[in-house]
């Protein structure tokens, strides 16, 4: 299968290249005319349709005469190779022409062919010479020949091969060999009758079987066309085997020993030789030496094809405490070789004594931070054994940090390995295991105690590195606040714990001012009440330190948190006159609506969280049903529209309440005086997002019309925002329209105050001063996302630039506001 699929790709190669050269040399041919003759030399293998020559000319003939006199071509071979292309008068390749298949290995090919023409009759005579073309392909009739050669075989020795063969003639035919690279084999040639040379295989070195018994050689016939192609062979060598070898033991002597207590039958020893050759020439049989003394013979017996050697008598170790025996291995080859070896046999000594420790000094106590090779005690072994027998090893467990140092015959000190920690083991019990080198072994053990003593390599350890203590202020002084507690691991005087409080400042006071410790058990207690609006929180430092020499301590931070107490009344801040005990005045019109805003109480509570969340109540009035006040936000406005009735002169009872425990509570009294022809301010700053473009346009257009009116329209306009501001105020009490009512309010703690609180942002922030009936400017706030109101009012601020000032200290402590300003000026007509 190699060589056919080698050729096949060859040759195909071949003609690809043979037809390509045809082709572009247009079909190059050498015609010549002897003795009246015409002959054509063409390669072979050409493609049907080449031209071989051009037959009218050569033989004198017109064109017009290959159709009017018939000129055709017969052939003398029998099978029509070429014919006559009737319309240039060309001898053109009719059929595949092989010149193999012609003329075989003939050197010469010629193919005579007969040319008749008519009117007249006449036939012409031309030979076409076949040139031959490398398209074969040397081969072999075997791919593989097989040689069996002895190892023995003299060098220079001749082994003749098959000769490959090629259908091609001359220099396309085999021209030489080649033998693929080894160590062993060269190639050269002997000449035959016929004049081709044989190759053959030359043994350039010594054959050895037991070293490689099979050689594997590759021989390529080589043609000498161009291009070259070649064909293989493989070449199988195997190499016979003969008697060249001796018998060789694994060993040369055997070294092996029993117990003298050793029963009948046991196993003593395998003995193993090997032979390189095969066959007869490899097999082995084992045998005792020729000189082997009686005793020998008498004791063991060896198994002649296994080479095992068993004990057959008693051994007797006092008699004789070991043997030497001869072994002789034979093979079954011509002549027979042998090998041989030696086997010495010791007796051993029965092991029946157990060995024994003696302690030598009795171990005391260990300090724990003692350094590796601290000796603890001395301790020998001895076994009444000889031999391996009495050979005794000591050894201890390697969970203990201890080893054994040896020091002379069977003495060792047994000595610290590693660190020692008393407070994981206060003492060790060691095992020692004494062993002896016998077999079996026999062993012995011996418990040996040793203590620890403590030494202060631990500090004391809270039980948690900080502490959180909440405390309620205004406590009793001299109550306690907490207990820590330390631990150490260390014993007696290293154990031993005081607590103290490290110095520290609480808003510049030392903490000693505030707390003080029991140095004994770690009780903090306050030295006086503590009050939240002014101590929130503060830190004690906290040392433990133990009676060790040196003393080792620790620390840890006692953070105090002062809980508030429901102990500050809330405080009016506005109207100012009434939060310095005074009676509040306020005006308003008698031409109120339902809705409008009379005054707003502000109050302020020092206490934070629920403490801190205020709500107003009205207490009492003159009138019940005309005023009305708003529960979070201490709005004052009227219920329902002044009536003619209604006294001119009102009284409030506002009551300003904290939601803590107890609850707390203040007072502000509020007079109203109504008035005839007293007109509302236009405070137009709460309307809606989407009213003020709408109006302002309106407002717009009326000024326009009233600028072009002159007077009587100017009087129109007039009239016309009178009636706005009246409709306005019916929905919300005045002419300033507000995002939400005041009931729209959820949360208690968005009261209108000044106030910085600690807990918290800022939720609302109102400022108010002046007289409602005077000059008025607004400010619009956008304040946190937090906030459900984006507007407050300041009705006549000292200066707008104060009042920026104002929520400039606002703005520092509300980091997360942000705060903008839009500034109306609304006149009274």
């Amino acid at each position: 299968m190699f060589y056919s699929g080698q050729r096949m790709t060859k040759r195909t190669g071949f003609r690809d290249w043979r037809w390509q050269a045809l082709w572009w040399h247009h079909l190059f041919l050498l015609w010549t005319t002897i003795d009246g003759q015409t002959r054509y030399n063409i390669p072979e293998e050409l493609k049907q349709g080449s031209v071989v020559g051009n037959l009218a000319k050569d033989l004198g003939l017109g064109l017009s005469d290959i159709l009017v006199r018939k000129l055709r071509v017969a052939s003398e071979a029998g099978k029509q190779y070429f014919s006559v292309n009737a319309g240039k008068g060309e001898l053109v390749v009719n059929d595949r022409i092989d010149r193999e298949a012609l003329c075989g290995q003939s050197a010469s090919c010629v193919l005579p062919l007969q040319v008749v023409v008519e009117n007249p009759l006449q036939s012409h005579r031309i030979e076409v010479e076949i040139r031959d073309t490398n398209d074969n392909f040397p081969h072999f009739v075997t791919e593989e020949i097989n040689l069996r050669i002895p190892e023995s075989v003299a060098l220079g020795k001749r082994f003749p091969l098959e000769s490959a063969e090629d259908p091609d003639v001359g220099s396309n035919s085999i021209k030489t060999y080649s033998l693929s690279k080894n160590e062993y084999f060269s190639l050269k040639y002997k000449d035959t009758k016929n004049g081709k040379a044989v190759p053959e295989l030359v043994l350039e070195k010594t054959l050895d079987r037991e070293k490689n018994g099979l050689h594997q050689l590759l021989l390529t016939a080589l043609d000498g066309g161009n291009p070259v192609t070649s064909g293989t062979c493989q070449i199988i060598i195997t190499v016979v085997d003969t008697n060249d070898n001796f018998p060789v033991f694994s060993e040369n002597e055997y070294k092996v020993s029993l117990k003298e207590n050793s029963p009948k039958g046991t196993f003593v020893v395998n003995l193993t030789a090997t032979d390189a050759d095969e066959g007869l020439n490899g097999e082995i049989k084992y045998s005792f030496g020729s000189r082997t003394p009686d005793n020998v013979l008498s004791t063991f017996e060896i198994n002649e094809m296994t080479g095992d050697i068993v004990l057959k008598g008693p051994l007797d170790y006092e008699s004789s405490i070991s043997y030497l025996i001869d072994i002789t291995a034979k093979d079954k080859g011509t002549p027979e070789m042998e090998g041989h070896c030696r086997v010495q046999l010791d007796i051993e000594d029965v092991n029946d004594n157990a060995p024994e420790i003696v302690i030598t000094s009795k171990p005391s106590s260990v300090r724990e931070d003692a350094a590796s090779d601290t000796v603890v005690a001395l301790i020998s072994a001895r076994d009444a054994d000889s031999g391996d027998n009495g050979k005794v090893a000591l050894k201890l467990p390697k969970r203990f940090p201890f080893k054994l140092k040896p020091s002379f015959s069977n003495n060792y000190e047994l000595v610290t390995s590693g660190p020692l920690d008393r407070e994981r083991f206060s003492e060790y019990n060691i095992e020692i295991t004494a062993t002896d080198s016998g077999s079996p072994p026999l062993s012995s053990t011996k418990i040996i105690p040793v203590s620890i003593s403590d030494v202060n390599d631990n500090p004391p350890v809270f039980t948690q590195p900080s502490y959180n203590v909440y405390l309620k202020e205004n406590g009793v002084p001299g109550s306690i606040l907490y207990s820590v507690s330390a631990s150490d691991l260390d014993s007696g005087e290293n154990a031993k714990i005081s607590y103290s409080i490290l110095d520290s400042r609480v808003q510049d006071v030392s903490v000693s001012s505030y707390v003080y410790m029991n140095s004994d058990n770690g009780s903090i207690y306050s030295m006086h009440s503590f009050d939240y609006e002014k101590v929130k929180v503060f830190q004690i430092q906290v040392q433990a330190k133990d009676q060790g020499s040196p003393s080792l301590s620790c620390n840890a931070t006692v953070h105090v948190f002062i809980l508030d107490q429901n102990d500050n009344a809330p405080s009016v801040i506005y109207p100012s006159s009434a939060a310095q005990g005074s009676l509040s005045h306020q005006r308003m019109p008698r031409s109120a609506k339902a809705g409008h805003l009379v005054t707003k109480v502000t109050a302020v509570d020092a206490d934070s969280g629920h403490n801190a969340w205020i709500s107003y109540r009205l207490a009492e009035a003159t009138d019940a049903s005309l005023f009305t006040v708003n529960l979070y936000t201490g709005e004052v406005r009227t219920k329902r529209a002044v009536s003619e009735q209604d006294d001119s002169s009102q009284r409030l009872l506002l009551e300003v309440k904290d939601d803590g425990e107890p609850l707390q509570s203040a007072t502000v009294t509020v007079s109203i005086l109504l008035e005839d022809g007293l007109q509302e301010p236009i405070l137009d700053l709460r309307q809606k997002v989407s009213e003020p473009s709408k109006k302002t346009g309106r407002i717009t257009l009326y000024l326009i019309v009233s600028l072009a009116s002159v007077s009587v329209l100017s009087l129109v306009t007039f009239v016309i925002l009178a009636v706005k501001c009246v409709r306005n105020s019916r929905s919300s009490g005045s002419c300033c329209v507000r995002r939400s009512d005041c009931d729209d309010y959820k949360n208690p703690n968005r009261n209108l105050q000044l106030q910085l609180n600690t807990d918290g942002p800022i939720k609302y922030v109102e400022v108010l001063g002046g007289d409602m009936l005077s000059q008025s400017q607004s400010f619009r706030s956008c304040m946190s996302p937090m906030s459900e109101y984006s507007d407050f009012t300041l009705i006549k601020p000292s200066s707008t630039s104060d009042f920026k000032e104002v929520i400039s200290v606002l703005d520092a402590s509300l980091p997360d506001s942000t705060w903008t300003f839009e500034s109306q000026q609304v006149s009274r007509e």
